[in-house]
């Protein structure tokens, strides 16, 4: 793996002073949505199946500093929609970097090359580009032809221009372990991404495809196929060795979707990006208002086939800082991925 050593060190601090603090519920990566406009229909994605109203409305620059500080989590991915469409968010990120957070710019990376100039290279900085597959594989599941040529192209000028570039790949119903093996590859080797980040589709609730989402069962049935033969060693994957056991079936976690908040043009998100059961103002009211208990596998039924990072992978990481062997497992396996990167 690769996970960036800066990042690495500064997370387990983090969550070592939730700890001291007895803090039970805290934010490790924020999910911050500054529009839910898009330049693609995606059949898997339920944002821009908002109303028009909904997605003409932006988040300014202070509102969007002002839930990162709210919450105080040391990771910010700023998702959507597509956020290039944005037309403040060079400032977005510029802010972010500035107060040393850790800012991953998701995007579909149709505007990636005409905009790279409003953005300068950084170690708080990288790049998160959406590839659900090799080519006929991805401009299927974003519905569009050329898709994936240009977000090719996007990730090798980047990539020469000095960024640090990650890929997030969501595999559906479609794909099986071989799928899996070959987009790995082809990022990790020919495309030489920094690190790649992976989730197993879950059903929006406004998806216009509920039919392609992968269930838990086969989910660690591809993934533990996948993984085998020490696979999962070579690829420079963004998550910890525990969450990779998860998807495998090595080990299971209790959601903890708290961990991973979502903020958006209509407030905090409860429980989480992937569900829409209402928005609170503020994130303490996020943590202070909501059932959490009511949610999870064996709880919600809707929650019955997630194994999506936003709500595991925190798990793992928490999990990770309260063991010393996994502490050092994950350490050597930074090393390792710094190495190979």
């Amino acid at each position: 793996m690769a996970i960036p050593l800066r990042q690495t060190a500064r997370v387990g601090a983090y969550v070592m002073n939730q700890r001291l603090h007895r803090r039970e519920k805290f934010a490790l990566v924020l999910q911050l949505e500054p529009l839910y406009q898009c330049n693609l229909a995606c059949a898997g994605c339920g944002k821009i199946q908002q109303p028009d109203d909904i997605l003409a409305r932006r988040l300014t620059v202070q509102e969007c500093i002002d839930a990162v500080e709210e919450c105080g989590a040391p990771i910010v991915s700023v998702a959507g929609g597509e956020p290039l469409v944005h037309r403040e968010i060079n400032q977005i990120v510029a802010a972010l970097i500035e107060r040393k957070k850790f800012v991953y710019l998701c995007t579909n990376a149709l505007l990636m090359e005409r905009k790279l100039d409003r953005f300068k290279p950084s170690p708080y900085f990288s790049w998160s580009v959406h590839i659900d597959g090799l080519r006929e594989r991805h401009d299927e599941s974003v519905c569009r032809d050329g898709v994936f040529d240009k977000a090719v192209s996007a990730v090798r000028e980047a990539k020469r221009r000095g960024f640090r570039v990650s890929t997030n790949t969501t595999f559906f119903g479609q794909d099986d372990a071989s799928t899996v093996r070959d987009v790995l590859d082809f990022l990790n080797d020919d495309l030489k991404v920094d690190v790649m980040q992976i989730s197993p589709g879950y059903a929006y609730e406004r998806a216009p495809d509920q039919e392609h989402f992968l269930g838990v069962e086969r989910t660690r049935a591809i993934f533990r196929e996948a993984f085998a033969d020490g696979r999962r060693k070579k690829w420079r994957l963004n998550h910890s060795p525990l969450f990779l056991d998860f998807l495998e079936g090595v080990v299971d976690f209790p959601c903890t979707a708290w961990a991973i908040p979502s903020y958006s043009v209509l407030g905090w998100q409860r429980p989480c990006y992937l569900m829409s059961d209402g928005y609170v103002r503020t994130y303490r009211d996020l943590l202070d208002t909501t059932e959490w208990s009511q949610y999870g596998r064996g709880r919600d039924p809707r929650c019955e086939n997630c194994m999506a990072h936003c709500g595991y992978e925190p798990t793992a990481v928490i999990a990770t800082t309260g063991s010393l062997r996994q502490t050092l497992r994950a350490a050597s396996d930074t090393l390792v991925g710094q190495r190979m990167a």
